[in-house]
């Protein structure tokens, strides 16, 4: 059989670890993490980390393997990944690969342009000039470097301003120059349940809220204390980039109120969720994707409808092997 994943989507509190931990009840399957937080150790209410009752009903992977100090990329995910889509293969199990960090899901299934690989220092030295200059200044470097970067980010695009400059203090070639060169397409095939809601902007506010108010409940400020009160870590990390643990840190930093960090916080949610579902909506390949179900998260036949697409994924594995 040629190897293939279940891939569970969905934007943030769909209810897609819960999908995928019924899917074990009926079959043997590992599940690799495709979030960008749950990587870092020590990161547990903000992330809505599976708990270890949960994570005990099945292998999980790609969850605590980093220190918050550490940096993890879409490119170290796409190698761990492939790997172990392999591996998990060769123990005759069904790799679902569960999350919805987008830009990871992009660089799996469309491989990467040969971009350098993220150099901590250099990254760190830009941070630290821009807490000195301020982001408006390290935007407006752009214009002289990558024009076309520069007219397409906006100035508190700290995260795509940050990655624009390192890569041109580590190669001298503007970032944008290394777009449309495309990498190595997936080597697996896949199917993909898709967990969308409706399109309730109201609604989904309101669940935000409620989310992060029970994370707060659980401890989020004391989660974000101790990390702050390491010392090796500071808001422009790339682990306390994450929705919540930024908003949390300007609250102990004495920048904001109690009450807009809450309000930040689901701004902040919200914006993340509208992202993803744009992605779902329209920006998934179709390379190596043999089904595409579309699923609302409250319908009570989505095990059933999962279990199906599983067979018909594994019908084509099959014969993709006998064919080979």
């Amino acid at each position: 059989m040629k190897d293939r994943a279940l891939v569970v989507l969905g934007p943030t509190a769909t209810g897609k670890t819960s999908l995928a931990l019924e899917l074990s009840k009926f079959m043997s399957i590992e599940i690799i993490s495709l979030d960008s937080a749950l990587v870092y150790r020590g990161m547990d209410i903000g992330t809505a980390k599976p708990d270890q009752e949960e994570l005990a009903m099945c292998p999980h992977h790609l969850v605590n393997i980093r220190d918050p100090a550490q940096s993890y990329s879409a490119a170290d995910f796409r190698s761990d990944c492939i790997k172990l889509v392999k591996e998990i293969c060769k123990r005759n199990a069904l790799p679902v690969i569960c999350g919805g960090t987008m830009m990871y899901y992009k660089a799996l299934c469309d491989g990467l342009s040969p971009l350098p690989r993220t150099d901590p220092k250099v990254r760190e030295s830009i941070a630290s000039e821009a807490l000195s200059s301020g982001w408006a200044a390290m935007h407006e470097k752009l214009k002289e470097i990558d024009p076309p970067l520069y007219e397409k980010l906006a100035p508190n695009d700290r995260q795509r301003v940050s990655r624009a400059l390192e890569v041109y203090a580590m190669t001298g070639k503007p970032l944008s120059s290394f777009y449309g060169k495309k990498g190595e397409s997936c080597p697996f095939m896949r199917a993909e349940a898709v967990l969308l809601p409706e399109n309730d902007r109201s609604k989904l506010r309101v669940q935000i809220r409620e989310r992060f108010m029970l994370m707060l409940e659980r401890g989020l400020i004391n989660e974000v204390a101790s990390l702050r009160d390491r010392g090796d870590l500071n808001i422009n990390t790339s682990s306390m980039r994450a929705v919540g643990y930024r908003q949390v840190w300007e609250y102990l930093d004495g920048r904001v109120s109690y009450e807009q960090m809450i309000e930040n916080a689901v701004i902040a949610t919200a914006r993340l969720a509208k992202h993803q579902m744009t992605w779902l909506r329209g920006g998934l390949s179709d390379d190596g994707c043999v089904r595409r179900l579309i699923l609302r998260p409250s319908d009570p036949d989505n095990l059933k409808s999962v279990l199906g697409l599983v067979s018909k994924l594994n019908e084509k594995a099959s014969d993709a092997g006998n064919a080979g």
